[in-house]
């Protein structure tokens, strides 16, 4: 594989179509018929001779049995049962048929919810048993960009943090992340990325989401984050040229900073065997006590506790447009964020009793 060219996140220039662009998969599905209200109660007619002397005695309820559990009707465990097939079998025939759709990203939302969220689900809940900690410091519409620090060898981090926000927030968000081009050459990679709505690091792509209201993650450390030395743990490494700060002040969305621990421990990187990495068109190839040398077993990751804390919002509405083009001011906010990243990381690292624990 040719070396991987990674494309800054503060690169302007304007980048044609993308072959792993928007297509609308068939027709949208057509609404439901609207049903008819409820029948108004019939009035009884009036009655004469002996019925009208008094009113006729109503029957008696039958007593509930002891042991009888709830049916179908009552939404009981049959009935839910034949709603989530009825739901899977709805959910395959639109597959099958098409009969869905994606955004210009290649974003397909049902996909995501039904299918990659449940299968991250597991590893999110069981295996790291991540605590969330602020997520109500995320918006709850409109843009906003959230940064984050980066590590752990193999990205997990941002899907850990993708889940975190797709489960925990109140107003149930989405969050789209951004990667780098490496992530959309790998086979099979490429396509499970689009589908949950990762879209390159690049100023452009950033700007269009959250010209939209969305929520952005970006991880501005890059490879220098993810790839760094297990004894540089939880040390921010820099974070590029402010990109991130100017096209959030160009759209005048929030910047919601994201600390991360546990990520660090799960592949403790202890080496970097560069002329691998050179031949196969990585950005560093890593050495840890167990990989390579257990095989496929060693690409297991420890199964750390992880804590996901979002900070309080750093407004940018407030500048004039053109402070998107002053570094001195992009220089100050981005040392803001990284100071308040870091400050946070040392702050729950203090407070927590294990790694795995």
């Amino acid at each position: 594989m040719a070396d991987a060219k990674v494309i800054p996140f503060d690169d302007d220039r304007s980048r044609g179509s993308r072959g792993a662009g928007s297509r609308r998969r068939g027709s949208a599905a057509e609404p439901a018929p609207v049903g008819e209200g409820p029948v108004g109660e019939v009035q009884p007619l009036p009655v004469r001779g002996a019925a009208a002397q008094g009113p006729a005695p109503e029957p008696d309820e039958p007593e509930e049995s002891p042991g009888a559990g709830p049916t179908a009707e009552d939404g009981g465990e049959d009935g839910g049962l034949e709603r989530r097939v009825a739901a899977g079998l709805s959910f395959l025939r639109r597959r099958l048929t098409g009969d869905y759709e994606v955004d210009d990203f290649g974003y397909d939302a049902e996909l995501t919810d039904q299918v990659l969220m449940s299968l991250l689900r597991p590893m999110y809940e069981k295996y790291f048993r991540v605590e969330v900690k602020g997520v109500e410091n995320i918006p709850a519409q409109g843009g906003a960009l959230i940064v984050a620090n980066h590590s752990g060898t193999l990205p997990l981090d941002g899907l850990m943090m993708q889940v975190a926000v797709h489960d925990h927030h109140p107003a149930d968000r989405h969050l789209r992340l951004l990667a780098a081009d490496l992530v959309f050459v790998l086979p099979v990679v490429n396509e499970l990325a689009r589908k949950l709505g990762h879209t390159l690091a690049c100023a452009e792509d950033a700007e269009r989401l959250l010209a939209q209201g969305e929520l952005v993650g970006v991880m501005p450390e890059g490879f220098k984050g993810i790839g760094k030395p297990f004894g540089e743990r939880y040390k921010l490494q820099r974070f590029g040229r402010g990109g991130f700060v100017s096209t959030a002040l160009r759209q005048g969305v929030p910047i919601v900073p994201c600390s991360i621990v546990g990520a660090e421990e799960i592949y403790p990187m202890i080496g970097n065997s560069k002329t691998l990495a050179r031949l196969l068109g990585f950005p560093y190839f890593p050495l840890t006590p167990t990989f390579p040398w257990l095989g496929p077993l060693g690409a297991v990751p420890l199964p750390t506790k992880w804590t996901i804390q979002f900070g309080e919002p750093i407004p940018t509405d407030g500048y004039a447009p053109e402070a998107a083009e002053d570094p001195v001011l992009m220089f100050n906010l981005t040392d803001q964020v990284r100071e308040q990243i870091q400050h946070t990381l040392y702050k729950l690292l203090v407070q927590r009793r294990s790694v795995f624990f």
